[in-house]
């Protein structure tokens, strides 16, 4: 199983959108999907139709008398599971810091779930914090949308900075989010995107209404405009990091799905 998280400390930079959309690409390409909302204000749940499902979940997962399975929720995705969030999670630190093992919890947590998942995608809130230190030590690989602003930059070099500062072993996959190609500081931005993160994921997800409608459609992209850009680009994108997972978990991923 491979944990993916899509992660900034930046908010609005297109996260959760990034999280479902990979998610449902996922299992659309056959994994066994789960798709874990980390973030108070429940936007994937939302999204997926299964807002109000839970109730008040974030402690108990996080003291054990829960697990993953025992609160995941069908979609109508085929073979995506999401584990809504609540506002318990506004706690989620201080229910992590009461924990001898804080700033690993969270990866305890998901592990249980190998037996029923392939890929577990978490959509984080935004800042620095407890939980956004367990997000970096629990995860496989961590998907950076980065908005093309200053701004959005300057907190990319401010996530690097805080995992070299903790010695932490992850690699950030920075990729473009909301571009519009017509202007100029996008363009400036683009060009000058791979000198500042070489590792970079290449695939650009565009600025448009179709994604801004998934609150609307309540549904992926594909779900509702299959030939769209952004459609195009979430799926170009999730094959994108595919690649980079290593054989034996695509190799597994195939092997399950039959």
């Amino acid at each position: 199983m491979w944990t993916l998280a899509v992660y900034t400390i930046k908010g609005g930079v297109g996260k959760t959108a990034t999280a479902v959309n990979i998610a449902a690409e996922a299992a659309r390409a056959g994994w066994r999907v789960l798709l874990w909302d980390l973030d108070p204000q429940g936007a994937s749940g939302f999204y997926l139709r299964t807002e109000g499902k839970a109730k008040s979940t974030g402690q108990k997962l996080v003291e054990g008398s829960k697990t993953l399975m025992d609160v995941a929720l069908r979609t109508d995705q085929p073979r995506l599971h999401v584990v809504p969030s609540d506002m318990s999670y506004r706690n989620l630190d201080l229910f992590l810091d009461a924990m001898s093992n804080s700033k690993k919890r969270l990866g305890e947590m998901i592990q249980p779930a190998e037996d029923e998942y392939n890929l577990v995608v978490l959509d984080c809130p935004p800042g620095l914090s407890l939980l956004s230190e367990n997000i970096l030590r629990g995860s496989d690989g961590i998907m950076v949308p980065v908005i093309p602003t200053t701004l959005s930059l300057r907190t990319l070099e401010q996530l690097n900075q805080f995992i070299k500062e903790q010695k932490l072993d992850i690699e950030l996959w920075p990729f473009l989010s909301m571009i519009d190609s017509r202007k100029r500081l996008h363009r400036d931005i683009e060009e000058s995107f791979d000198k500042i993160a070489p590792k970079r994921l290449k695939t650009e997800i565009p600025l448009s209404v179709i994604v801004e409608r998934m609150g609307i459609e309540r549904a992926p992209v594909r779900a509702y405009a299959p030939t769209s850009r952004p459609a195009k680009a979430f799926a170009d994108l999730w094959y994108e990091v595919s690649l980079r997972l290593p054989p034996y978990y695509r190799t597994l991923a195939a092997r399950r799905s039959r």
